[in-house]
């Protein structure tokens, strides 16, 4: 079951959550009909085979950014991160992550642009939209992105 309204708000997954929707730079962000848009904390350029990330120029169309809200998933809530139809008819890909329940910390995002125009996300804006479902058992993270910290976060290496 997709939970979402005062029932979300009440299970408070995300720190500080917002109750109403917002919009900045043209884009909504905050509670919706069926989740929460979450905001991205970089402000990411991308233009053609580069891409510039809080000022700094890098080759290619993949990025990792970060969200600034920070999660502290209940027990028996998996959150699942979407694309946002604004930014997808840009060409705005945003890998669809899965928010384990029990998972602490700031959420890392993976950007693909596959647009061929310039796209430009200011930072603070809405990036993706989260769905969050009950699960039938509650379960608890203990992976090694627990308590991941604010800003990206590169891959990790699994352990032995």
């Amino acid at each position: 079951m997709i939970i979402n309204g005062r029932e979300l708000i009440k299970l408070e997954p995300i720190k500080d959550m917002l109750t109403e929707k917002h919009r900045i730079h043209g884009v909504s962000y905050g509670l919706t009909e069926a989740g929460y848009d979450i905001t991205i904390e970089q402000d990411v350029f991308f233009g053609g085979d580069r891409i510039r990330v809080d000022g700094e120029w890098k080759d290619g169309r993949f990025t990792l950014a970060s969200a600034l809200e920070e999660f502290d998933m209940p027990f028996d809530l998996v959150g699942v991160v979407h694309d946002k139809s604004t930014w997808a008819r840009r060409g705005l890909a945003v890998f669809n992550t899965v928010i384990e329940p029990g998972w602490r910390g700031f959420l890392t995002l993976e950007l693909v642009h596959h647009g061929w125009q310039p796209l430009h996300i200011k930072a603070g804006s809405g990036i993706a939209q989260v769905i969050f479902h009950q699960i039938a058992e509650p379960s608890a993270y203990s992976g090694k992105y627990q308590d991941q910290s604010r800003g990206p976060v590169e891959a990790k290496e699994d352990r032995a």
